[in-house]
């Protein structure tokens, strides 16, 4: 475990200021490029920024954030985190990223998905019908991109490409490129199938349900004769000085959040009773550096994970909890888990 990556997620929600009101989309995405400086200052290994299309977050094109990031950091990698490659052209996310990987010295890093929201399909013009197809015909052409030499592709989603060349080329000459997946058992196959890195997203209930998806992957990987990477999982979390400052801190906005989306999908009010098993059991890596630290530990343990990212803002929490959250995750809770794994060897 002494190679393990930690990174911190976000999906710019948009935070309030001391007086509760919540800011500009404008100054939500400054937040967050100020947030991702702090990161890079306190050693924290990625930066990693999702994509969404609703009023509640600021980021919805992550690659011209991080892009801005790059100009004011010298060494965290630049991730998404997701990118939603079916509403997307693949073409279109290479260059963009590997405009990126120019800009940051050989720092992008994409992580593909299909993602957990849908409105970008109806924005872009793409059918939901279309839900699978998209994600595996792009997903196919964006692996043959990787190799940066000329393409000739045909599906059903996007024109035919055929000896077409696309630029620019990284300086490595290849994209570091993730997968994130939710959980489905043929997602896990074909991100193994394609010989990408896996990217799980652990956002509730007891992470070692998902120690099987790890064994799949790298199960998987050896039949098809493809190579296994190092598994990484990102769960949402908070880190404030004590245990109950963090939970008071983050319960009012997650709860808004949480009933938002649940109000969509059919699920019911969350419970504070809910939330304070899930943060003692489950998948909220919520408390002071010390308690996120060993909860963390406990997780990359019992999944044999080489990466862990915390979604650091779940809701709209102040803004200056938020930057305190990054500090304490950045100059107390890594070193704590590096010394808590160490321990164990």
């Amino acid at each position: 475990m002494s190679d393990l990556v930690f990174g911190l997620d976000t999906f710019g929600d948009v935070p309030v200021d001391d007086s509760g009101a919540p800011v500009s989309h404008a100054a939500s995405i400054r937040q967050v490029v100020d947030e991702a400086v702090l990161a890079d200052d306190l050693g924290v290994d990625v930066i990693a920024l999702g994509e969404h299309h609703r009023p509640e977050y600021s980021i919805s094109t992550p690659e011209t954030v991080l892009a801005g990031i790059a100009a004011r950091t010298s060494r965290i990698t630049l991730a998404s985190g997701v990118t939603v490659l079916s509403s997307d052209d693949p073409v279109r996310v290479f260059q963009r990223f590997a405009t990126v990987d120019a800009i940051s010295h050989g720092r992008a890093q994409v992580i593909l998905g299909r993602g957990s929201f849908t409105e970008s399909f109806p924005l872009f013009g793409y059918d939901l019908a279309d839900y699978e197809v998209l994600f595996e015909e792009k997903l196919e052409l964006f692996v043959k991109l990787l190799d940066e030499k000329p393409v000739t592709w045909s599906g059903t989603t996007r024109a035919a490409l055929h000896d077409a060349d696309v630029f620019p080329k990284t300086e490595s000459g290849r994209l570091d490129t993730w997968v994130g997946v939710g959980g489905s058992p043929q997602s896990v196959v074909r991100t193994a199938r394609h010989g990408l890195p896996l990217m799980l997203a652990v956002i509730g209930g007891d992470p070692k349900r998902f120690a099987p998806h790890v064994d799949l992957y790298r199960r998987a990987a050896e039949q098809l004769g493809t190579l296994a990477h190092p598994v990484g999982m990102h769960s949402p979390g908070f880190v404030a000085d004590t245990d109950e400052h963090a939970k008071e801190l983050f319960y009012p906005a997650y709860k808004v959040m949480r009933d938002r989306i649940g109000a969509l999908r059919g699920w019911p009010p969350l419970r504070r009773a809910e939330f304070d098993a899930e943060v003692a059991h489950g998948s909220l890596y919520i408390g002071s550096p010390e308690t996120v630290a060993h909860k963390i530990a406990r997780a990359v343990t019992a999944l044999d994970v080489g990466r862990f990212d915390l979604i650091y803002s779940v809701g709209a929490q102040s803004a200056s909890a938020r930057m305190r959250s990054v500090e304490l995750f950045g100059a107390k809770v890594l070193p704590m888990v590096r010394d808590i794994l160490a321990s164990q060897r």
